[in-house]
């Protein structure tokens, strides 16, 4: 009975170890490939703007795309959203375009997170996560994927992304 005890207790403290890291930004390495998505090449999508109209992907028109998901009850986000934005402010992106998507809120609370992170990037409105957990497969927020000019997820980072990674990503789609 010892034993059972003591392997439901380690279960328990593995799984809240692996859900913790995640919330917080963190990531959890199994050695595995990297996200499903990568390769793979995504459809024209057209939404919903946080500002109101109809905005269409940018990969659709020719235009390689970071694409930052996001939320206003998002705890990384709020680290993430201020540090991307005075790299967005203070570096050039070359070709590529910067797209948000607002996951899982509502339309005033993303756009007060960009106005207050200054953040002035089109966003895709995706209350019910249609976009994100759809298109993207991504199931926690903060995410980011780098989309090329025809569409191919070249990477993706899963959880909060460094000013470090955005930049190689943006690089890596210039290149």
């Amino acid at each position: 009975m010892m034993f059972v005890s003591l392997g439901i207790g380690t279960a328990i403290a593995v799984v809240l170890i692996v859900v913790v890291s995640v919330l917080t930004g963190g990531s959890v390495n199994n050695g595995s490939s990297p996200p499903a998505l990568v390769g793979k090449t995504l459809p024209a999508i057209r939404e919903a703007s946080l500002a109101g109209p109809m905005i269409t992907s940018p990969w659709s028109s020719g235009h390689a795309t970071a694409v930052v998901f996001f939320a206003s009850w998002c705890g990384p986000c709020r680290t993430e959203l201020p540090a991307l934005s005075k790299y967005l402010a203070t570096h050039s992106l070359g070709q590529v375009t910067v797209l948000g998507v607002d996951a899982e809120d509502s339309a005033s609370s993303g756009r007060s997170t960009l106005a207050k992170d200054h953040l002035n990037i089109p966003a895709f409105f995706d209350p019910l996560s249609k976009v994100a957990a759809g298109n993207f497969l991504v199931g926690w927020l903060p995410d980011t994927v780098f989309v090329t000019a025809e569409g191919v997820v070249q990477n993706m980072t899963i959880g909060a992304i460094s000013t470090k990674q955005f930049a190689a990503g943006i690089a890596a789609l210039n290149a």
